[in-house]
């Protein structure tokens, strides 16, 4: 993964409002030592990690990567919410839905929001077919939110209904 310096990253917000919104969904945040490596973080570096309903991070994780992660821990099914260790094994669909979810998540957060979060994405790297993240969100990922509404982690207006898949 790329190393860049314009993410916004977590020693640069008051984690209050962020560590009420993973609260919201049953994760604690473990903000560890600087330079030391992440648990349960699938990319190393300072990309967040995830262990069971632990997520990891170092004040130098970009936001993106944390709502990314927490992301897969509400997209996951119970059985495999379960297991978590690492790696969430999602399969194309699921992976498109938690990086549509992130975005209405960053929305929740005022001290990063949509726009913020399209740039963060782009500059770390997101690949989509339609060249950036803000061009996929509006024009491409119809799938995404109809898997995030079918398994009711958002509603038809694309708000959070704040609970994790049930199946």
């Amino acid at each position: 993964m790329p190393t860049n310096s314009d993410v916004l990253r977590l020693g640069e917000i008051d984690s209050t409002e962020l560590t009420a919104l993973l609260t919201r969904f049953g994760l604690t945040l473990i903000v560890g030592v600087q330079h030391e490596p992440i648990p349960g973080s699938y990319w190393g570096d300072d990309e967040a990690g995830l262990q069971a309903d632990l997520l990891h991070a170092r004040v130098d994780t970009p936001l993106h990567s944390i709502l990314h992660e927490a992301c897969h821990y509400l997209c996951l099914d119970p059985a495999r919410r379960s297991r978590l260790d690492t790696d969430a094994a999602s399969d194309e669909a699921e992976e498109n839905a938690v990086c549509y979810l992130q975005i209405l998540l960053a929305d929740e957060l005022t001290c990063l929001g949509r726009e913020r979060i399209f740039a963060d994405m782009d500059s770390w790297g997101y690949s989509f077919r339609l060249g950036s993240t803000k061009a996929w969100f509006e024009d491409d990922a119809e799938d995404a939110l109809k898997w995030l509404i079918f398994h009711q982690l958002v509603d038809v207006q694309q708000r959070p209904l704040w609970k994790l898949r049930q199946a």
